[in-house]
């Protein structure tokens, strides 16, 4: 195994090399331009929309269901055990480049959930079908194809190999053995029963455990993480000077980056921010091509803000929960260095209650990609190979939690860049298409205002 692990050690700093990186920055920076800032000037309105979207159009879910399992698959053990690897490995800094990626991927979100509704097709059983192997195919052109199954192909092993199910069920059995001792036979046995009965009901069943959970978990881990931070009040300040001055100097990670000392820092934090929020990863416009609506950017708007929610938001408060603390410096690693945070200000229940959240982050980040997954296979295969899919997926989920923690999650980064690459290239060449139904939209809703105001004239 440890021969193993170095080769994809070897693999992952190749694929995360130079190259991800600045096709992953330069993807975002442009399509901020082509939308004008618009993860600035436009993103209290997304909020805003999440609620009060009109749900007209095609789709087999609400805009708000479709966000919610686009969320479930996004806030999950990325927002508390990859906070603590990336500043394990790359130190505080790492939290820096986790929010710049996040700007970046702000807009890069938008474009892709855009695209997902322009080019969605309606499949042989009657459901909607996007995504980037979708608009790559038919946005590109067919003689894309190729890069269209390709993105498939390591989007269904993405699903099944790394991100979606072994790093999941791996940090729930490891939180739930460390705070209430379960047995990982039984964590895992159930786990897999608990997924195999929501997971075979198809989306419906996936999007409407997801709408219920989500919220609920957000907001606990949002209150308790808050109050770790609000305990450490007169301590931010300094944490966030240490934050930006280990993203740039040598204490936050040896190695070279073009000459640089701080690879580690940069590297760590885009990659488990991408593996967080998945802003460019192009697996949250599978489910947003679902969404029920007829305008491509509003559905962009929505998409997006689960970059901000996921980054901004939950990973900013696992990562100032364990720098305020202090724990980042200490022997543990994983979910339970953010467990040695929580219980250095709640001492009875705060282990207890992070161990909650981890469940149920990672349980729905197992359904969102169980979605994914199924997907891409069913464009590979066609919809025979759903059940399969599914069958298997529930089967890795219960073998998940007995492989080595640092080789699931070198995997899951490995399979992540996979799929990152066709869809920023499809992002880039239809960058264009982005910047016409933006404007588009924002006319039509100019249009829209102009008629009120002179019917109340």
């Amino acid at each position: 195994m440890d021969v193993d692990l170095d080769c994809l050690q070897i693999i992952k700093k190749i694929i995360w090399g130079v190259p991800m990186l600045v096709l992953l920055m330069g993807t975002g920076l442009l399509l901020t331009i082509r939308v004008n800032v618009l993860q600035i000037t436009k993103l209290p309105m997304a909020l805003k929309l999440i609620f009060t979207a009109p749900n007209e159009g095609e789709g087999d879910v609400s805009s708000f269901k479709s966000l919610c399992t686009a969320l479930a698959a996004t806030i999950g053990t990325g927002n508390i055990v990859g906070v603590t690897t990336a500043i394990a490995a790359g130190g505080p800094g790492a939290l820096f480049w986790m929010w710049v990626a996040a700007f970046f991927g702000i807009a890069t979100k938008y474009a892709e959930g855009l695209l997902s509704i322009k080019y969605r097709i309606v499949d042989a059983k009657g459901e909607m079908s996007g995504g980037p192997m979708r608009y790559i195919e038919l946005g590109m052109g067919a003689k894309y194809k190729p890069l269209a199954k390709l993105f498939a192909l390591f989007g269904a092993a993405a699903g099944i190999m790394g991100i979606g199910t072994t790093t999941q069920a791996n940090s729930i059995k490891d939180a739930l053995q460390g705070s209430f001792g379960i047995d990982p036979v039984w964590s895992s046995s159930i786990l897999a029963l608990v997924v195999a009965l929501v997971v075979l009901g198809g989306l419906k069943s996936i999007a409407t455990v997801s709408s219920a959970v989500v919220p609920f978990m957000a907001v606990v881990y949002f209150l308790f993480g808050s109050g770790i931070v609000l305990m450490h009040w007169n301590q931010i300040p300094a944490a966030y000077d240490l934050i930006v001055a280990s993203a740039f100097n040598c204490q936050a990670a040896i190695g070279g980056f073009g000459g640089a000392l701080f690879a580690n820092a940069i590297r760590s934090g885009v990659a488990r921010g991408i593996f967080s929020n998945e802003a460019g990863l192009g697996s949250a416009p599978i489910v947003s091509a679902a969404a029920t609506t007829k305008w491509p950017a509003e559905q962009g708007l929505i998409s997006m803000t689960g970059t901000f929610l996921d980054t901004m938001v939950v990973c900013t408060i696992s990562g100032l929960s364990i720098i305020l603390t202090g724990v980042w410096q200490g022997p543990h690693q994983g979910a339970r260095m953010t467990q040695e945070a929580w219980s250095s200000v709640y001492p009875l229940a705060g282990p207890h209650i992070m161990t909650v959240c981890l469940t149920l982050f990672a349980f729905t980040t197992i359904l969102g990609w169980a979605y994914y997954g199924e997907r891409c296979m069913s464009y590979l295969l066609g919809i025979k190979a759903t059940l399969p899919y599914r069958i298997a997926y529930v089967i890795v989920v219960g073998i998940g939690p007995f492989l080595p923690l640092a080789f699931v999650w070198t995997l899951a980064d490995i399979t992540n860049g996979l799929m990152a690459f066709p869809n920023l290239i499809a992002l880039v060449f239809l960058s264009g298409v982005v910047a016409s139904e933006t404007k588009i939209y924002f006319k039509h809703l100019a249009d829209e205002k102009r008629k009120r105001d002179e019917r109340n004239r």
